[in-house]
């Protein structure tokens, strides 16, 4: 293992069960490496592009690595697509394995690891690359859910920033019910109330059931109308979130108009605050993805002024 500095900060992705475990696995390795406890900071995608990074030294994970993290002294351990090569901070990528899976390959060098973690990160692995095909799938996505739900502090308080609490957690039960009965509830409701933004681009309303799962089944419908879906939710301070899941690449793209990342096929953006409610959502998407028509209206609107001007 390559010897790590010692950070100032441990920086993790606030919005999924992949940012709070990598998060946690580091704070675990930093303990066992340097015997001191590193504060944890989470952040969702808008913030953590306003974020100054003034530390000297700071491990990061489940972050997009990009110019302002090529710092030396910076440690950054993701699994995003990036184009920016490291030229002075020790990054760890690889796009095939989960940020958790790489912190916790870090751990078991220390001797950190445990089947209770073995499992925990297996399922983090499972949900955030979403490998729909492992038989273990719909129990991972159950944990991914958690943090959905529950959001990334309040899960931390309950386990008391100690991940085996996780592991069969009673809450899990309530995932389960949800995924059982409200899924196919929410994916018929939403498949009858899919609203198209753009060409191919569509706005799909949830009321119930797990929205990433309704996003994805509706893409994979044989005669599915859309290549990318967006869902969107409010979360408890009245900011909105967009989600964007696509099956060939295009959701990553989409997220970044709206200053947000993530995955090529599973990416996120949170609204400006302006936008409050969810009606005032589909509409500043829309404006978004449609640049070209609003112009346009904009346009035929002055002129109609002109007109009226003129008689």
């Amino acid at each position: 293992m390559v010897s790590l500095p010692k950070p100032e900060v441990i920086l993790t992705h606030e919005s999924d069960l992949d940012g709070l475990v990598s998060g946690l696995l580091l704070q675990r390795l930093a303990q066992k490496l340097f015997n001191q406890p590193i504060r944890l900071e989470a952040y969702p995608y808008d913030a953590w592009r306003q974020r100054v990074m003034r530390e000297t030294c700071a491990w990061t994970s489940d972050f997009y690595f990009d110019p302002r993290l090529d710092k030396s002294g910076w440690v950054v351990i993701d699994h995003h697509p990036t184009q920016t090569p490291a030229k002075n901070a020790y990054l760890i990528h690889d796009l095939g394995k989960s940020a958790s899976m790489l912190c916790y390959d870090l751990c078991k060098e220390q001797g950190l690891g445990s089947e209770t973690l073995d499992k925990l990160v297996r399922y983090s692995n499972i949900a955030d690359l979403f490998l729909s095909d492992d038989p273990e799938f719909p129990v991972a996505v159950d944990y991914a859910n958690l943090v959905k739900t529950y959001q990334f502090w309040n899960l931390h308080a309950v386990i008391e920033g100690q991940l085996e609490r996780l592991v069969d957690h009673p809450l899990l039960e309530v995932m389960a019910v949800k995924r059982r009965v409200e899924d196919p509830i929410g994916l018929n409701w939403s498949a009858a109330n899919l609203v198209e933004l753009a060409p191919r681009i569509g706005y799909a309303d949830t009321v119930l059931g797990n929205t990433n799962l309704i996003a994805f089944n509706l893409l994979e419908k044989k005669n599915a109308v859309c290549d990318v879906v967006i869902t969107l939710f409010r979360k408890g301070n009245g900011t909105i979130i967009a989600s964007f899941r696509s099956r060939n690449g295009q959701a990553l793209a989409l997220a970044e108009k709206f200053q947000g990342g993530g995955h090529p096929n599973a990416a996120g953006a949170t609204l400006p605050r302006s936008v409050s409610r969810i009606p005032d959502a589909v509409d500043y998407l829309r404006k978004v993805l449609n640049p070209a028509v609003t112009r346009e209206a904009q346009l035929n609107s002055l002129e109609s002024i002109f007109d009226s001007l003129k008689l």
